[in-house]
């Protein structure tokens, strides 16, 4: 029987030995091979290769090399960015390569919308299909996700006016000013056209002339209480001026990922928090912005590379952490649909999720987890919110792609994982990581001392 070789160290990569172990498949498992144990591969005419590390470098360079080494080996990569996803593909079409993030969008994005539904994503052909939960267990099926004519009149107007919220420092500088300097001639028109009976365009232009601190018409001079008022406005325009100009710069010079109009816009009420604008992150965002749900994304690291992506697909993103309270409170967590805690760290999302359950305690949760072997028992987390266990659904694609299955998508339907297959779903289950019976610590034993499990017949 040929083996199944495996590479890579992280808790899918077990997760995906495990399964092919307890299915009495042979499994060749090596964490980070070098050249000649590359090289030794084809020396076991090998059923099958799955490369599943988190780096895509290292991904990209297994998958070529062994793409050279032996040429007509089925191989499954998994690659988080979509650019060189594309490519790999591209350049090794019997290569089946697949993105974490892209397997886990959909089962993240329906608890999001609403704790009934288990996942939800957009058709190519642009409708959206979500998968509700059944009290009967009957057999899922995807079902069309409903629209409100008036919710997309309303994002509509957002986007378009705009909410004017004081998000940052410069924004607030910039509001400051801008309310200020309209306030001067709002109130300096009122006076000189109901109080003092001048035209009301005559009243426009001097209170124009006020705000641009040049001075009020010599034709309202001899009114000392106005003029009193002129010199003061004149003075407070200044300010204004200097707050307004600030703000301005700011905006147009700084890195602000939060509009004052359009698609940046923060959004008010029944959006969605994403925290954590990693693969994961960005790909929920823009998954829930096509099924028409509003979002905010909130990154703590302001060098992060996808805040450049962010800014450029038009993403609302606060910068800072998320369990900063006061954060939390500019988000509209209140108002919020959900807040779903996707960073690549297991414990800072329960970090996220303790903080948002202090500060709303009746906020809907998601949160990613299954990087930390010491987290994947989900179960345990079951009271900050909705769980999904993203290296649980990888692992599960992957080993269907391993056994030839013509897998298109992995779900979780009513608390269980499902593949998609030709539009019908099957129930898939897989063994618990730390059952890999090759990588029991952080390295792998030379390939030479590696021994395969007994043969037993497949099932």
């Amino acid at each position: 029987m040929s083996p199944f070789v495996v590479i890579g160290a992280s808790n899918v990569a077990r997760l995906v030995c495990a399964s092919l172990t307890q299915r009495h498949f042979d499994v060749l498992h090596l964490d980070a091979p070098d050249d000649p144990e590359l090289l030794q591969i084809t020396q076991h005419d090998p059923a099958g290769v799955a490369v599943v590390t988190h780096d895509d470098a290292v991904a990209v360079r297994y998958a070529l090399a062994i793409a050279h080494i032996s040429p007509h080996t089925p191989m499954v990569v998994t690659v988080f960015d979509r650019t060189i996803a594309n490519q790999l593909t591209r350049l090794i079409p019997h290569c089946q390569v697949t993105s974490p993030a892209d397997l886990a969008t959909p089962s993240l994005a329906g608890p999001c919308i609403a704790a009934t539904i288990d996942a939800a994503h957009t058709a190519p052909d642009g409708t959206t299909r979500v998968l509700r939960q059944s009290a009967h267990g009957d057999q899922p099926t995807w079902q069309p996700l409903p629209h409100s004519r008036t919710s997309r009149i309303r994002r509509r107007f957002v986007h378009s006016v705009g909410t004017l919220r004081s998000h940052d420092a410069g924004t607030r500088m910039l509001l400051t000013g801008l309310i200020g300097l309209l306030a001067i001639l709002l109130i300096d028109w009122i006076w000189l056209t109901v109080g003092k009976g001048h035209h009301w365009v005559e009243s426009l232009k001097e209170a124009v002339q006020v705000v641009a601190t040049v001075g009020p018409a010599p034709a309202s001079h001899g009114d000392h209480t106005y003029d009193v008022f002129a010199a003061l406005a004149m003075l407070a325009a200044i300010v204004f001026t200097a707050m307004f100009t600030a703000g301005i710069i700011e905006r147009l010079l700084g890195t602000s990922l939060i509009g004052l109009i359009g698609q940046r816009v923060l959004p008010r009420r029944n959006h969605v928090i994403v925290v954590g604008l990693g693969q994961v992150g960005l790909r929920l965002c823009l998954e829930l912005r096509k099924l028409g749900i509003p979002v905010v994304a909130i990154e703590r690291d302001d060098r992060a590379r996808n805040l450049r992506l962010a800014r450029a697909l038009n993403i609302p993103t606060i910068v800072g952490h998320g369990t900063d309270r006061t954060l939390l409170e500019r988000a509209r967590l209140d108002r919020a649909r959900c807040l779903a805690a996707v960073g690549s760290d297991d414990r800072d999302n329960i970090a996220v999720s303790v903080a948002a359950h202090g500060v709303h305690p009746d906020a809907r949760l998601v949160l990613r987890a299954g990087e930390h072997e010491a987290l994947t028992d989900t179960g345990s987390l079951l009271p900050l919110g909705i769980t999904r266990n993203v290296a649980t659904l990888s692992a599960t694609f992957v080993v269907a792609r391993l056994l030839s299955l013509d897998a298109h998508r992995v779900v979780v339907a009513n608390d269980t994982i499902h593949l998609e297959l030709d539009g019908s779903f099957e129930q898939f289950t897989l063994t618990a990581p730390h059952h890999c019976p090759h990588l029991t610590t952080q390295t792998c034993p030379p390939l030479a001392h590696r021994v395969y499990p007994e043969k037993t017949s497949m099932k």
